[in-house]
């Protein structure tokens, strides 16, 4: 785990193929299932994410920010079986600057190494800054979520 100035960045092996993995990753449907914080609830009638400049809404639960909200999340990088990158949103709104990286380098035909950073490095609205105390996931939650993702593709993949 690396923590710089307004990002958090874990990484994990993981026992699958890269693109076994980024499957699981792209299917918005599996994020509840994947997220360590427990605050991702379920998608939103969305479909796999194939692109760069796709928005997929999730529906949220968080008591800081008074129970269940949505979030639009904007697709800012997308490389097959090796990188997907979102930035979240109020939904309906643009998103504010904070952003979720998940980097996959395969290490042979059946691991990969999985990199996840969420940075909020970028978000300067003074008025999200007073309402959202950053970082809202920690360290040991990115972990959870890696976990979650290995035990997901692990059974994908025997």
């Amino acid at each position: 785990m690396t923590q710089n100035e307004g990002k958090l960045t874990v990484d994990r092996s993981i026992d699958a193929p890269a693109q076994d993995i980024f499957a699981v990753l792209t299917n918005p449907e599996n994020h509840a299932s994947l997220d360590g914080s427990g605050m991702v609830q379920s998608e939103e009638k969305t479909d796999r994410v194939t692109g760069v400049g796709q928005v997929f809404r999730m529906n949220m639960f968080w008591d800081k920010l008074g129970g269940e909200y949505q979030t639009d999340n904007h697709v800012v990088g997308f490389d097959p079986n090796k990188l997907l990158a979102w930035k979240t949103a109020d939904a309906g709104k643009d998103p504010a600057g904070w952003e979720w990286v998940w980097e996959l380098e395969a290490t042979s035909p059946d691991s990969t190494n999985v990199t996840l950073t969420y940075d909020w490095s970028k978000v300067t609205d003074k008025d999200v800054l007073r309402q959202v105390p950053f970082p809202v996931v920690e360290a040991h939650q990115l972990e959870g979520s890696l976990a979650k993702l290995a035990e997901i593709v692990s059974g994908a993949h025997q």
